[in-house]
């Protein structure tokens, strides 16, 4: 399939630059993948199209402070950089501007030499592998010194940097929010395990490749970048069990869906599992195990455009995006959702 067929014109206005006052206030396009039947609700109203036994499965992962500002130990000139993972014990591939700037063995210092790190190799691409010096928690130390890494297309500041947290992000690792979890509030997750739905978490550490666009025409010949995750057996009890009884397994987000669909086997079964996925979902690909999808609004000529489309049929989620637009939907992180039925 050719890139171009992922286009959407998008008016920049259109782009949400802040959360919302309330998190599950959101607008909600409800879209049936079989049918390409639109309804517009709020998000709250996610409740009424989930079943009892039906299974959420949510990415808790936690976003750290990625990005820190420093200077270089010898001349003083100053470095940005940003934390994509963890590859070994304080060693991390980081983004790092400006690159001409920082090359092997440079050392640079953060804070008044509370964190300290040195560039070990430079890495395919132009990261690089650096390795970090401090005393005490490395995650305090991120806390007090880092920023958080919002998207490149958001341009306002985030005055409370939880509104780019889930309420049930637990495991820190991610310089991206799994933005679908955004809308869901404490009290929402109640009602729905009041109404017996099932919820299972896994974890799966976003880096900023989710952002980088595609340069292939032919989306076949795209590289996906990987990303490390975490599925437990309890969680995997949990979701077996609803397949077994033939209920949904309903994936919030996009994240969690790359998860679910590298450790499914053939009959739809999961397995505890920690490692890397560089899963590549496109139209064309049968989903071994995610039955429904809620996703926020993604970029044109995304992968994660591409995923949805794999579920729902590209011409579906063109004709939703289009009228999402026309009915000024607010898009990407903090805007509105989409839950594919």
């Amino acid at each position: 399939m050719k890139l171009k067929e992922f286009y959407y014109d998008l008016p920049e206005e259109l782009i949400a630059q802040e959360p919302i006052k309330n998190r599950e206030e959101s607008r909600l396009l409800v879209l049936d993948k079989n049918t390409g039947e639109i309804k517009h609700k709020i998000f709250k109203d996610i409740i009424n199209y989930l079943n009892e036994g039906d299974c959420l499965v949510l990415n808790d992962t936690k976003v750290i402070p990625a990005r820190l500002y420093g200077f270089k130990k010898d001349t003083g000139a100053k470095i940005e950089i940003v934390l994509l993972k963890e590859v070994a014990d304080s060693q991390w591939e980081v983004l790092v501007r400006p690159g001409k700037r920082v090359q092997k063995g440079c050392q640079i210092i953060f804070k008044e030499n509370e964190l300290t790190c040195e560039v070990l190799d430079i890495l395919e691409g132009g990261n690089r592998l650096i390795r970090f010096y401090y005393e005490g928690i490395f995650i305090n130390i991120l806390d007090r010194i880092g920023i958080m890494p919002l998207p490149p297309y958001i341009k306002s500041k985030l005055d409370d940097k939880n509104r780019y947290q889930t309420v049930y992000a637990k495991n820190p690792g991610s310089a991206a929010a799994p933005t679908a979890g955004l809308h869901f509030t404490d009290k929402l997750l109640d009602e729905i395990k009041d109404k017996g739905i099932a919820i299972a978490y896994t974890t799966l550490n976003i880096g900023l490749g989710t952002f980088r666009p595609v340069k292939v025409d032919n989306i076949e010949e795209h590289k996906m970048h990987s990303e490390y995750f975490e599925i437990k057996q309890d969680a995997c009890d949990i979701i077996n069990n609803a397949k077994e009884n033939g209920k949904r397994i309903i994936s919030v987000g996009t994240t969690a869906s790359r998860v679910l669909e590298t450790v499914a086997d053939a009959d739809g079964k999961v397995s505890p599992y920690k490692g890397w996925t560089d899963i590549f979902i496109f139209p064309g690909y049968n989903f071994k195990i995610v039955d429904s999808l809620i996703t926020n609004f993604h970029l044109p000529e995304s992968t994660l455009l591409m995923l949805v489309s794999a579920m729902a049929g590209r011409e579906n989620i063109l004709k939703a995006y289009n009228e999402a637009v026309s009915c000024r939907y607010r898009f990407f992180s903090f805007g509105d959702a989409m839950f594919i039925k």
